[in-house]
């Protein structure tokens, strides 16, 4: 579930990535009820991160062989305990990543890290077998302000600056787009939907907590330790300023689901 762009190492800190595990593991089963078996066949999870949920795939398609992909080191670490029985894992670059005839392409809150989605979705088409699968999961929360303070922070000196002009935006289509991209790749079966999960936080602190397990990694990682700091304090004051102080909090996370199958 990870594989951030990231100019000097992955980043990723898998304790912080889990301080919301149910919540984030909630939209995988959603999307993985979506997913029918493909009794003996090949699946591969595209940013698998510890590798946990590749198993319960795994089980789900009835699949031969499972192999789960991410290039984080940190996340990778943990997943030794999770293979075998047919399940694998490797590092690599989902931008980077080419098969042929597989039975599922699975990708839960991976792909909205690897940019161009217009050419990515025909290499990803062209990784499938005949009836192949596609099943994606993406964020669509842009909107809110716990991502939309931090692309103004992030434009803001010194942190400019620190960053080098970068600013994180999700690369991530509407899902009218992702509708007719599947029809036009030869996917003659479909289910494309936006999904809005109402999380129960204790307060609007813990906001930031979610996002540094995730949409905040991507300016850690090409930040000094001590601009981070910087950045995430001024993130803090900004945001605390317009959320309400409701206890507990209600989040809000728009999430695209789609599942196609080839002809």
């Amino acid at each position: 579930m990870t594989s951030p762009p990231s100019p000097r190492g992955d980043g990723w800190q898998p304790d912080q990535y889990a301080r919301f595990k149910a919540e984030r593991e909630q939209p995988f089963y959603d999307l993985l009820d979506l997913v029918e078996p493909v009794l003996a066949g090949r699946v591969v999870d595209l940013g698998c991160g510890t590798g946990a949920l590749t198993v319960v795939l795994h089980s789900k398609t009835l699949a031969d062989e499972t192999v789960g992909l991410d290039r984080s080191e940190a996340m990778l670490e943990q997943s030794a305990q999770h293979a075998g029985g047919g399940v694998r894992f490797e590092q690599g670059d989902i931008a980077e990543f080419s098969a042929s005839g597989l039975d599922v392409v699975f990708a839960n809150a991976s792909i909205q890290w690897v940019p161009d989605h217009a050419s990515l979705f025909p290499r990803l088409a062209a990784t499938l077998g005949r009836g192949g699968q596609l099943a994606v999961q993406m964020p669509a929360n842009e909107d809110h302000p716990s991502h939309a303070v931090a692309r103004a922070v992030a434009q803001e000196s010194p942190h400019a600056e620190a960053l080098g002009g970068f600013v994180y935006r999700h690369s991530i289509e509407s899902a009218e787009w992702y509708a007719e991209q599947l029809a036009r790749l030869g996917f003659v079966e479909q289910h494309v939907r936006v999904q809005v999960y109402l999380h129960r936080l204790p307060g609007p602190e813990d906001v930031i907590e979610w996002v540094k397990g995730s949409l905040l990694t991507g300016y850690r990682n090409r930040m000094s330790a001590e601009d981070y700091e910087a950045f995430l304090a001024d993130y803090r004051t900004r945001l605390l300023s317009v959320l309400p102080d409701e206890r507990p909090f209600l989040y809000p996370f728009k999430r695209l689901l789609l599942w196609g199958r080839m002809g």
